[in-house]
């Protein structure tokens, strides 16, 4: 059995994730790490930050909301990704078409349940219809399409009778079902590129029909993709990172072929045509925004994490901003209220690390220009930092 240790899989990490070599373009970056996080909008930008040479925030919102080379779609366990626009039928196929399903009965369930509607499925079909021709006009934002359209503007409460419950407007259903079922996308923002309320727009025809029957053809081609990037891993992060059952998950493992290979937590899984070494990038680091996708690759994280976890994740494990070296965490960074980036080694690695640190802190506080980012999940470390 082909072994894999600490050392090898930091060294793949380092190039596959382009953290030791830039990519060559916002597409390129996505494609490598299968999607970019983007519950948090300033993820995205972030992330790809870290991962191109003279990278703009235009540079992304061109991919995005321009060529539409990249869709920002929700995708693995319920969570956003911007992905490249040809792989996002495989995630929905593979993962989104499930809760898309059990999303649409939840609010049929609740529509008629509530009295919005007797029949909760034909109602639906008919106010996605209408939300549909009102994008067809252009973007719009959530309460441009109640104000346009009175059956957006119904109400529905939820937790009757618990200290959390209250009332929500249906649009924010109806939208998401939409989404996963891939009617809509979230376009470009009202606001700037830290803002999450988006203007929706109907889905152009190279990434229409998202939401299609879940199969297992789909589940193997998206685990081979993601296992040339995060392999070799346990069937513990492949469950956890895709969002399947365990059936699911060891299914895609045998139908791609993947071959058990040795970890020094026990037993993984890399494609048997990807078992050699990748060459030493030599020394780097990185400053990675909250959720980025390499600190969120994996579920068992203490080959890269160390015994850093509870300074850097929150309590419902999201992680916060990190520092990397050489294919490890060794601490955290935020921002002063006047737009310093800032951070706090964990580990001490030398004065060289130090100062690649420190140069590449200050490379991003130029970035940024002034821009405050605050993580919409931040982590004990972070928030210490950010005083």
């Amino acid at each position: 059995m082909r072994r894999f240790s600490q050392a090898h899989r930091r060294q793949r990490l380092a190039i596959r994730h382009h953290l030791a070599r830039p990519a060559v373009s916002v597409e390129e970056a996505a494609a490598a790490l299968v999607g970019l996080h983007s519950s948090d909008p300033a993820t995205v930008f972030l992330s790809a930050w870290a991962r191109l040479d003279g990278f703009s925030v235009g540079d992304l919102e061109r991919a995005m909301y321009d060529d539409r080379t990249l869709v920002r779609i929700p995708g693995m366990r319920r969570t956003l990704f911007v992905v490249p626009t040809p792989t996002a039928p495989t995630i929905a196929r593979a993962c989104t078409s499930r809760y898309a399903r059990r999303e649409r009965t939840r609010l049929v369930e609740m529509l008629e349940s509530q009295g919005v509607a007797e029949d909760g499925e034909a109602w639906l079909d008919g106010t996605s219809a209408a939300v549909s021709d009102a994008l067809r006009e252009g973007p719009a934002t959530g309460a441009q399409l109640s104000r346009r359209i009175p059956a957006m503007a119904e109400k529905l409460t939820f937790g009757e009778g618990k200290t959390w419950g209250g009332e929500i407007g249906v649009s924010t259903r109806v939208l998401f079902v939409m989404t996963a079922e891939g009617l809509i996308v979230r376009g470009r923002p009202k606001g700037t590129w830290l803002s999450s309320q988006y203007r929706w727009e109907a889905t152009r025809p190279a990434s229409a029909g998202l939401a299609r029957e879940g199969d297992s053809a789909a589940r193997r081609d998206l685990l081979e993709t993601w296992l040339r990037t995060f392999g070799p891993a346990t069937l513990t992060d492949i469950k956890w990172w895709m969002g399947w059952t365990i059936r699911d998950s060891r299914k895609a493992v045998a139908d791609s072929g993947a071959v058990e290979v040795g970890l020094e937590q026990g037993t993984g899984y890399a494609l048997a045509d990807d078992l050699e070494d990748d060459e030493d990038p030599g020394d780097w680091v990185a400053l990675l925004p909250s959720l980025d996708p390499t600190v969120m690759g994996w579920k068992e994280r203490d080959w890269y994490l160390g015994p850093h976890g509870e300074a850097l994740f929150d309590r419902n494990g999201n992680a916060g901003p990190t520092v990397w070296s050489n294919g490890e965490v060794i601490g955290g960074w935020g921002q002063t209220r006047d737009g310093e980036v800032v951070w706090k080694l964990l580990e001490d690695r030398g004065s060289e690390v130090g100062d690649r640190i420190a140069a590449r802190a200050a490379e991003l506080t130029k970035w940024l220009d002034g821009t405050v980012v605050t993580p919409r999940f931040q982590s004990p470390l972070g928030a210490e930092l950010a005083g």
